[in-house]
Formats: structure tokens, sequence, C-alpha cells
């Protein structure tokens, strides 16, 4: 077994002896059903960091905003407590955060249906927004209003980009009119963030990338690769 996977089964062992619950949640989800090893393993608790720091070490420094990392059995994890999101600022962070018990809550500030989906230690599957079909059709789709969400992060964009070339999916109806209709939001973005995505593309052809770029007509972007 995965070594990640069984050092995060020996930490929510841990978290469930003092009544707390510890999910693996995202992309490595989406990657277990798969049947893909993960890379990374994203984790988050109905814990918070005050709660955590009561029988766990870690580092603590942004647990304001919910964050702790935790090495375990030679593995590094990044504990997010469950929480809800109000108002964006500055196309990318937001404003206010407040931390939840409820994995149904936590999921509706996630970004694609596919990355909302939950597993605990026994493997157990939890998905409120249909990521298990929508993964299951190849389709790539927002949760909530695609609109509003790609106003809320305009690197959601490139985000949807690039899990359509790295996986095979197709954007949503929604989606991808969302898309269209707020590409020249990517100008809000930083040169160094736009760059970092597009170097998160792997497994796909320079001619695979040109025409997808070049079909939403942001074909400029790819000379930040060169």
């Amino acid at each position: 077994m995965n070594k990640k996977i069984v050092a995060f089964m020996s930490l929510a062992n841990i978290f469930e002896k003092q009544g707390y619950k510890l999910y693996v949640v995202g992309g490595a989800v989406r990657d277990y059903l798969l049947h893909k090893d993960p890379e990374d393993l994203d984790v988050v608790t109905d814990a918070t960091p005050d709660e955590v720091k009561l029988f766990c070490l870690g580092d603590f420094t942004f647990a304001k905003l919910g964050c702790v990392k935790i090495k375990h059995q030679g593995v590094t994890f990044e504990l997010t407590t469950l929480r809800k999101e109000k108002d964006y600022e500055d196309f990318r962070h937001p404003k206010e955060i407040t931390f939840v018990k409820s994995l149904r809550t936590d999921c509706k500030r996630r970004d694609f249906t596919i990355n909302a989906m939950y597993m605990d230690a026994s493997f157990f599957i939890y998905d409120y927004v249909g990521g298990r079909k929508d993964l299951e059709k190849n389709i790539l789709r927002m949760i909530g209003n695609a609109d509003k969400r790609i106003k809320e992060d305009p690197l959601r964009i490139l985000r949807a980009i690039r899990f359509c070339l790295m996986y095979k999916f197709a954007f949503s109806v929604d989606l991808l009119k969302a898309i269209t209709d707020n590409i020249d939001l990517l100008k809000e973005l930083k040169p160094q963030k736009i760059k970092q995505e597009l170097k998160k593309i792997e497994g796909v052809s320079r001619q695979e990338m040109d025409a997808l770029f070049s079909r939403l007509s942001i074909h400029e972007y790819l000379d930040m690769l060169e």
C-alpha cells in the first residue's frame, strides 16, 4: 500500500482517539478513483488548529487560516480545518473564513466537482456534488455558479484548462461559457502565478496545448513556457 496512505490511516487513528475526523480531499481522492498513486495528500479535519495543538506537534505558522503542517511516519501533511469562505478580494483570497464541522459545507468552497470528494481512513468516499459521476463521464464541472466562481479567482481558468488537457476531460457547457466570458480576467493575475500553473501541465504534447489555448484565444500565454 502507498506509504502516504498508510501514514494517513495512522494519523487518522490518532485524531479519532481524540474525537476528531481526518479526511483526504481533492486530487488524491480523484487519483485513487482513477487507480493512480497520489503524489500529494491534501487533508482536512473537523478539529481547529487550537484543538490540534493539544495532541499533535507541528508547524502552526498559518493557524489563523486553519492550516497546520504535521510530519507523521516520514510524511508531511498539510491539514486544513473544514471551513466556509465569504467574499473574495484581489481575485484570489477570501476576506473571511469560518471554521465548520460539515463536509457538505466545506465542499461548496472548492472549485470542481472532481476535486471535492473526501475519503476517510476506511476508504469510504463522501461525494455531495456528483464528482464521481462527472469523473466517470470525463466532464469538468464547476461547483456552484461557474461565472461567479471564475470571477472569484481567475486562476481557475488555467486550472480548468490543465485538468482538461491532462485528464482528457471536456468542459461542461456552463464552465466553458464562464471561461470564454471571463477570459480577460487572466490579465488580473500575476505573471508568476500564471507561469506556475502552466508548468503543472504534464504528459501533454505542445500540439494539444496549442490547440486548446488557440481555441480560447489565449495562445500568447504559452510563451511563458519558453
